[in-house]
């Protein structure tokens, strides 16, 4: 990340810095001196320190005791954080920031334990809606419903007979439509739904006698998506701003956006320009699209402010697990006969990874099942070749089911695994069933990967799962869920550490962005992007992580949070 405030590279303030050492104290006009219990740095060179300085453009220019730093900068403005413990600003490696904020207009589905219960929710929400207008919402899960099959259109049509419905699943790889909404795409898209044929890399859930159920499982979902109306600008910037402030609101200063169109690149700008970004987004172009062509046309982008850029592509693979559309090996252990989806074809991957390496774009691959896996790290390491060793950090994004064979080829092709310790904890009543007890052991396998020398980014997926980071590590450190079940932790030799799991929010994050030289730790010639916690996250008992209370977000040194 390009340093465009005004601040001196870190180069120069850390000779700077060792001047002082020697010398009397420095002009401070405009430094902030923060102080607290504990800061802990995420810098190997100095883990804890009790106080840091920064300059008015945010940029840290000492680290250490408290009385020294006072003694150095005498007529700083100190802030004084008492008993409070300081992190560097967590960085969500995996996120969906428009889709967080549109969740917020749409009906809430997440933790619907039955049809029941997604039916009371759509009739309150629909209740506010005009006549005519789409009812959307997102967050149901099957798996959470006694019978664990997937809904149909009928479910639907009785409470919604004529106004067009459109649900996300859970993990937005499946749509579950009314007729109404069938009927539209219909017409949309000049062609009957029923019938034999599927669309490449998705499939249309169908009947006995051929007419659509309802369900649209991963590109198939474009069907109905392309019959609902647009988004305008102000929508666009209204979701993104929505989506920047929760995640703000839980500790994160930046978000790997994964998966970002040109339109909202451009409302991404938009906000920009008006100084209303709140955090850092490192976005990703959703594909092999326009936005990789505008990335390959003009370059690696970043904004002036710095809190902006796009340097990634984000492609997919294969589909999610829940929805039985990961790509395995083998069949589904409970769908004989169904071994998922390739969204894309292993010749398509390598070319467009090509096209990517070739316009120095960083390659970030959806892959959740072992197949889609392997076709990931064999295009990879193809289109790397004597490259995979140098500093280009491609990445798969989940990497949830492996095998033994492909776990260290993570660290010998220098490909990032991009992680989510929410999904372990959120698959683990039914992923056994899905892939059998002896695939299980090589899913969710963050130990098996770290020992293995890969570089870990954790995030969330959100709105997959929730934008809350202290859920993440909670689940990374305990393998429980929310009600701590079950008792040990699930396959509990995957756990990490606390300080590994912090790591993989920060350092690791930063990392995988290319952007471990200005935030992920607090050092000198850091920006002063950081948390502050009313508990410490490397003491607490591990259950308590996801505990943690946020008391304030900083991003280059001001307040974008504050707890009330």
């Amino acid at each position: 990340m390009r340093n465009t405030r005004g601040q001196a590279p870190a180069v120069l303030l850390a000779a700077l810095m060792s001047v002082a050492l020697a010398a009397p104290a420095l002009a401070n006009d405009g430094v902030t001196l923060l102080s607290a219990a504990r800061i802990h740095t995420m810098d190997p060179a100095r883990p804890q320190a009790g106080a840091m300085a920064y300059d008015r453009d945010g940029t840290i220019v000492a680290v250490g005791t408290r009385e020294d730093l006072l003694a150095r900068y005498p007529a700083a403005t100190q802030i004084d954080a008492g008993n409070a413990t300081v992190i560097p600003g967590l960085i969500d490696a995996h996120g969906h920031v428009a889709g967080l904020g549109q969740s917020q207009m749409q009906a809430d589905l997440v933790g619907a334990g039955s049809k029941e219960e997604v039916l009371r929710r759509l009739r309150a929400f629909a209740a506010d809606l005009p006549d005519g207008a789409w009812l959307l919402g997102r967050g149901w899960d099957q798996n959470d419903w006694p019978e664990r099959t997937f809904p149909t259109a009928a479910d639907l049509d009785a409470a919604f007979p004529r106004r067009p419905v459109w649900l996300t699943r859970i993990d937005g790889h499946a749509g579950w439509a009314n007729s109404a909404a069938i009927a539209a795409a219909e017409a949309a898209g000049g062609r009957d739904l029923s019938g034999d044929w599927q669309p490449d890399g998705g499939r249309i859930v169908r009947g006995a006698n051929g007419q659509p159920s309802g369900i649209f499982v991963d590109a198939a979902m474009a069907q109905v998506d392309s019959a609902m109306p647009g988004t305008d600008a102000e929508a666009a910037e209204r979701a993104l701003a929505v989506g920047m402030q929760l995640a703000v609101e839980h500790g994160l200063t930046g978000v790997h956006d994964a998966g970002v169109s040109l339109q909202q690149l451009r409302a991404y700008q938009a906000l920009a320009d008006r100084g209303e970004m709140p955090l850092r987004v490192y976005a990703m172009a959703d594909g092999d699209g326009e936005a990789l062509a505008w990335l390959c046309s003009n370059g690696p982008y970043e904004h002036p402010d710095g809190r902006l850029q796009m340097r990634a592509v984000k492609l997919y693979v294969d589909g999610a697990l829940g929805s039985r559309g990961a790509a395995l090996i083998e069949d589904y252990s409970d769908d004989a006969g169904n071994d998922g989806l390739l969204l894309m074809t292993p010749d398509q991957l390598v070319d467009t990874a090509a096209r990517a390496k070739g316009c120095g774009v960083q390659v970030a691959t959806h892959a959740i099942g072992d197949r889609g896996n392997r076709v990931v790290l064999d295009a990879f390491e193809q289109v790397l070749g004597r490259d995979a060793g140098t500093d280009h950090r491609w990445r798969v994004e989940h990497a949830q089911i492996l095998t033994a064979a492909d776990i260290p080829r993570f660290a010998a092709l220098g490909v990032v695994a991009s992680m989510q310790p929410t999904h372990a904890t959120s698959d683990m009543p039914w992923a056994a069933d899905r892939v059998g007890p002896d695939r299980i052991q090589w899913a969710y396998a963050w130990r098996k990967l770290r020992d293995a020398g890969a570089r870990l980014a954790l995030g969330s997926d959100f709105p997959v799962e929730s934008v809350d980071p202290r859920l993440g590590l909670h689940a990374a450190v305990t393998r429980r869920n929310a009600q701590e079940a079950p008792a040990g932790g699930w396959m509990p030799q995957e756990k990490l550490t606390a300080w590994e799991a912090m790591r993989g929010f920060t350092r690791d994050a930063a990392h995988a962005g290319f952007a471990e030289d200005h935030v992920g730790s607090l050092a000198v010639g850091q920006r002063a992007d950081f948390v502050l916690l009313a508990q410490d996250p490397l003491a607490v008992e591990p259950h308590q992580l996801d505990e943690l209370e946020v008391l304030a977000t900083y991003v280059d040194g001001e307040a974008v949070y504050r707890r009330p």
